[in-house]
């Protein structure tokens, strides 16, 4: 009777279909497209640094947990157009998107944690490197 039930729960457990991963939730889809986002604006800067519409865009430092994040992507959005990079009209249709998804289908779900419009201007650098074990 054992082996039986064993030699069941295996089949089962082997046999099952891959169970497909939640959807998204609303906040998961906004934190991943403003990282997607915040690298599509430095590489931007990276490939593009000496074309002047690309050096006076609104910088993009995105964190979805501070307030003015909004204001600062209806910023963005406003700024004059660069017709002569195509990358930055992409740019743009995703931070209207991110914009649109932020302040219409997920309001509820939005928890800010911080006003600090100076953090997204001038946002502390992260390290990498681990501090020296006390002895």
């Amino acid at each position: 009777m054992m082996p039986r039930l064993l030699c069941l729960l295996l089949l089962l457990l082997a046999g099952s279909p891959t169970a497909r991963p939640a959807p998204p939730t609303c906040y998961s889809r906004m934190l991943s497209l403003s990282r997607e986002v915040t690298g599509d604006f430095q590489n931007l800067q990276a490939t593009e640094p000496s074309e002047p519409c690309v050096r006076y865009l609104p910088r993009l430092y995105l964190d979805i947990h501070n307030h003015c994040v909004l204001a600062k992507l209806r910023d963005f959005v406003a700024s004059p157009q660069c017709w002569k990079v195509a990358q930055v009209d992409g740019l743009k249709d995703k931070v209207r998107k991110l914009y649109t998804i932020m302040n219409s289908f997920c309001r509820r779900d939005l928890v800010f944690l911080s006003d600090d419009c100076n953090a997204l201007e001038y946002p502390i650098p992260v390290t990498t490197i681990l501090p020296d074990r006390q002895r």
